[in-house]
């Protein structure tokens, strides 16, 4: 339970880093018309351009391009994470032969630190090719693959394709956060919440 509160916190303060402030003092603001325009991607119906907290106030352009990057990066993560943790619950663990626990933090906790080592460097081979990516000529924010090359935005299935992903990766984000702590709090994992 210990290292689960650890992890918990840990994962907590880097999320929050995302939203600390950028120390340029050449950064140029702009008024965010760009980013409130009906065409641009993750602004949907009904709630539009979403920014209750008020992040992207006087941001410029590059700060809000490096704000959709970590929006898509942790709605794909999140949305293996809530995959992931269905197939654990499953009691699928094809790496392991199924011997560990079918509650997925007990799982995490029972993984030999040499898996851990291998996810981490996966992890982070992940990050450097994608920072790699990130330095050829016309890249747009979470385009790893290079789609923006063949397709732009003035193709409506395109634009939808993507506000769906943002979409999905929302709903994944939350989804994520309400599976880990019913598990963390109660106790239950997988669809047992609904087998009362």
């Amino acid at each position: 339970m210990k290292l689960t509160s650890i992890i918990t916190g840990s994962i907590l303060a880097a999320s929050a880093s995302a939203f600390a402030p950028v120390s340029q003092s050449s950064i140029r603001t702009s008024s965010l018309n760009a980013w409130k325009d009906d065409t641009v991607v993750g602004i949907t119906p009904p709630v539009g351009f979403f920014d209750p907290l008020g992040l992207s106030m006087g941001k410029s352009d590059e700060i809000m391009n490096i704000y959709r990057e970590a929006e898509l990066k942790h709605g794909r993560v999140a949305m293996a994470a809530c995959l992931g943790w269905y197939i654990t619950a499953a009691g699928v663990h094809p790496a392991f032969n199924s011997a560990l626990s079918s509650d997925p933090l007990k799982a995490a906790m029972q993984l030999p630190p040499v898996a851990w080592v291998q996810f981490i460097l996966g992890c982070g081979a992940v990050e450097y090719l994608a920072e790699q990516i990130k330095d050829r000529p016309g890249y747009k924010p979470g385009d790893v693959l290079g789609a923006a090359y063949w397709v732009d935005d003035s193709d409506e299935g395109w634009v939808d394709y993507q506000n769906r992903e943002i979409n999905n990766g929302r709903l994944a984000m939350v989804a994520f956060m309400g599976i880990y702590f019913q598990d963390l709090k109660l106790g239950e994992y997988g669809d047992q919440i609904f087998r009362r």
